[in-house]
């Protein structure tokens, strides 16, 4: 058994055509199948049933799948407990932080924060945001960073998890421009011509929110795709696979560029916090100067 079968399964599961999950695994196809099919024969019986039009999950693969995705949180939440235990005489500040954050918001912020404060060694965890929620709880890191809604709260009780205001976002939906440059698609759409909407799955602290604030009540919108990554939703809404809810921390770019255009008004944004969470029971002198110097800033400090 192989760690990275287990990790290409879920990733074949969740993407549904071979060539989107070895790119999503950064592995060539011919090398992801065999690994597919490795896992296949260690397990006994067909886990996929092959098509013209990707991949499912046989009755043994959906079986399966609880099964694989607690293997890997167990085995990495292992790991990071054993690697926290070598790390214990050091200064290691350790953050949990979503995707969407972990690749455009987290180094520009921690930038200025690491001339000014004693940080120590920085051990950045990227995961969903219910991967990082189950990582805090479980006491692993300092601080979760998060994308944050009032009326979609984290899984911290109020009583014991502070947390900061550290920046602002926005979800706005976007798509690829047309051949006239104005999105291929617009909001609110119709009844006898849904929108193709690429959502944010379960896993997704923004789908929470999107799902919370009923942002998609006045639309008329049919799934079309599935992830819990914003840069995967990125990329098919610039391929013209539909229309994306993306934070502009992730998007800008592409909107700069022209690469993605708003496919609705200003009424179908959602206004964001991005807020660092402190965990109660995790706690060394780096991640206090941490807490104090954003304290002495004046940033908001508030219960969850």
């Amino acid at each position: 058994m192989d760690l990275d079968w287990l990790k290409d399964f879920l990733a074949l599961a969740e993407q549904k055509t071979f060539s989107r999950a070895a790119d999503a695994r950064n592995v060539s196809q011919p090398a992801f199948g065999r690994r597919i099919r490795a896992l296949e024969d260690w397990i006994g019986t067909a886990l996929f049933v092959r098509g013209a039009y990707g991949a499912a999950l046989t009755p043994a693969g959906a079986h399966f799948e609880p099964a694989a995705q607690e293997l890997v949180r167990s085995l990495e939440r292992a790991r990071r407990g054993t690697q926290a235990v070598g790390d214990r005489d050091t200064a290691t500040l350790s953050i949990a932080a979503t995707h969407a954050l972990s690749f455009t918001f987290f180094p520009s912020w921690i930038r200025p924060l690491m001339g000014s404060t004693v940080l120590g060694t920085l051990n950045l965890i990227s995961d969903s945001m219910e991967a990082c929620e189950q990582i805090m709880l479980s006491g692993e890191v300092h601080f979760l960073l998060c994308h944050f809604h009032p009326d979609a709260p984290a899984k911290f009780e109020p009583d014991r998890f502070q947390s900061v205001q550290v920046g602002d976002d926005v979800l706005v939906p976007l798509c690829a421009p047309g051949a006239d440059g104005r999105g291929t698609w617009s909001l609110p759409g119709s009844s006898t011509e849904p929108v193709p909407y690429l959502a944010y799955s379960q896993a997704s602290g923004l789908g929470r929110i999107l799902a919370a604030c009923k942002s998609r009540e006045s639309t008329h919108t049919v799934t079309s795709f599935t992830s819990h990554l914003a840069a995967t939703l990125t990329t098919m809404a610039r391929e013209g696979h539909g229309i994306a809810w993306l934070p502009q921390t992730v998007a800008a770019d592409d909107q700069a560029r022209g690469r993605l255009v708003r496919a609705g008004s200003e009424r179908f944004d959602v206004p964001i916090e991005i807020r660092l969470f402190r965990s109660p029971e995790c706690r060394n002198h780096a991640a206090d100067e941490l807490w104090e110097h954003l304290y002495s800033r004046g940033c908001e400090v508030a219960a969850s």
